[in-house]
């Protein structure tokens, strides 16, 4: 390259430097200036008695979805709702940072799906198991839970099912999270390796690749994936099945990426709090009911919601815990329960059921 060229092309690059340091100092000042805005949020909510409320789920969603919506671009939808999820998230930490609890260690999937929902100011409380995540957030030492529901490819956790039927708390939100399987491990020779870690649903969702790339090697199940990664990195001859975050974390070499059987394997999350969302727009509510045994019951059960044009998205089953083979079922409807035509089918539906639980409504997880 000439001096010429070069010349022209360090003005060039100098004007459009300029312009960025502009902007930049720009941001920060709006920035800014909206933390001043949340801050007087959170003291008009302490005059009138709300100030436990600082996080509100239905407007987190409204403010989400109305900037997707007018996005002009060119940063596509996904990465203006991370960013502005940090900002939503560094504000609400002027206030108070949002303790988070979740299933650990660190690492997890379960992390990434609370830091993605609650950015990276919240405050995460890794625990041992989800029975923990509930405890946590019941005796106030969490405001949030944030628990896996169901994977796309292996179906319902069962342990949050069931603690659902029992817990007082409500669900709030939820989050939608792309799983991504990686094998990490010290080794660099397929061949000597002769032990895989994992969760035993992530075991499940790469089962056919394991047939295939590594037969002779023992599977070992573990309380989650982060686990598998320490023990990966500590025991020669080993590896683990985990995500992203556990690479990072405990140093571990990615030797293959994304081994899922599914490519669209994805896990829901659900966000656990002691009060209510209001409507955003665009919900789900989310109810445990059971029916009498008999033949058309649950049909007759279901009723009151299909004659209301209520769309029904989700019906699952579960063995309810005082009885032998009776069942509770678990029903995900779209709407809000405020809104007049899931009420009333709601009370119609109270009036029938022999058990009726309403775990909460609450928006549609923004991607």
């Amino acid at each position: 390259m000439s001096d010429q060229t070069q010349n022209d092309l360090q003005k060039a690059l100098s004007g459009v430097r300029a312009d960025i340091d502009r902007i930049d100092g720009e941001l920060l000042k709006l920035l800014n200036e909206r933390a001043r805005c949340a801050q007087k949020v959170g003291e008009i909510k302490a005059e009138h008695g709300e100030a436990g409320h600082i996080y509100r789920p239905e407007r987190e969603a409204q403010v989400l979805r109305r900037l997707q919506d007018t996005n002009p671009g060119p940063l596509p939808g996904e990465n203006i709702t991370f960013f502005f999820r940090e900002v939503m998230s560094a504000c609400l930490a002027l206030e108070e940072p949002l303790g988070i609890a979740f299933l650990g260690p660190l690492g997890t999937f379960s992390e990434s799906a609370a830091t993605k929902h609650f950015g990276h100011a919240a405050r995460l409380l890794p625990q041992g198991a989800i029975d923990d995540v509930f405890r946590e957030v019941e005796s106030g030492h969490a405001h949030y839970a944030v628990v896996p529901v169901e994977n796309s490819t292996e179906g319902a956790v069962g342990r949050t099912m069931d603690l659902l039927l029992s817990t007082p708390l409500k669900i709030c939100g939820e989050v939608v999270l792309r799983i991504h399987q990686n094998l990490l491990s010290n080794e660099t020779d397929f061949s000597k390796i002769t032990k895989v870690y994992s969760h035993a649903q992530s075991l499940a969702q790469c089962h056919e690749w394991l047939n295939r790339m590594l037969p002779k090697a023992q599977r070992i199940s573990v309380g989650s994936n982060a686990q598998a990664a320490q023990k990966a990195a500590d025991e020669p001859g080993t590896a683990a099945i985990a995500g992203e975050a556990a690479a990072a974390r405990y140093s571990l070499p990615k030797l293959v990426e994304n081994i899922e059987d599914e490519p669209n394997n994805t896990t829901r999350f659900l966000v656990l709090g002691k009060h209510d969302a209001g409507a955003s727009g665009r919900d789900k509510t989310s109810l445990i009911m059971s029916a009498p045994n008999r033949t058309g019951a649950l049909h007759e059960l279901l009723q009151p919601l299909s004659l209301a044009g209520v769309s029904m998205c989700r019906l699952e089953s579960r063995p309810a815990r005082n009885a032998l083979w009776e069942y509770v079922f678990y029903v995900d409807i779209e709407g809000h329960r405020d809104e007049p035509a899931i009420k009333a089918a709601l009370d119609k539906l109270a009036a029938s059921a022999a058990y009726l639980k309403i775990l909460g409504s609450y928006p549609v997880a923004v991607y």
